[in-house]
């Protein structure tokens, strides 16, 4: 026995197997002509539209590689106090929550008394 949800009753009712098949009057169809095409207008070249995006501000670039490529120091630690800093605070933490999780893994291990 095949069932439809009839919109009339708000229930379940008995139905022929091609009724249960396409729902609510929905129908399996081929369309009769094709669709038309969304983009079909051209479009322009790049060389048509003229010069790039301005951008905001300069090339800091070959500044930037002009430092990091210098021998002599690590690279994390090229633009001085700032990077020092923050490589500290790093490590500091890094260490800091290394014994912190081992502690944490001893206190859990101990049973209760």
């Amino acid at each position: 026995m095949y069932y439809k949800f009839s919109g009339f009753t708000q229930k379940l009712t008995g139905s022929a197997p091609l009724v249960a098949y396409a729902p609510q009057g929905f129908r399996p169809a081929v369309p009769s002509q094709s669709p038309t095409m969304v983009f079909a207008t051209p479009t322009k070249v790049t060389s048509e539209v003229g010069r790039g995006a301005e951008y905001l501000g300069a090339n800091r670039v070959p500044d930037l590689q002009k430092i990091f490529q210098g021998e002599g120091m690590p690279v994390h630690l090229k633009m001085g106090v700032p990077d020092k800093l923050l490589y500290r605070t790093t490590m500091a933490l890094t260490i800091g929550g290394t014994l912190y999780c081992l502690m944490a893994l001893y206190i859990a291990t101990q049973p209760r008394k």
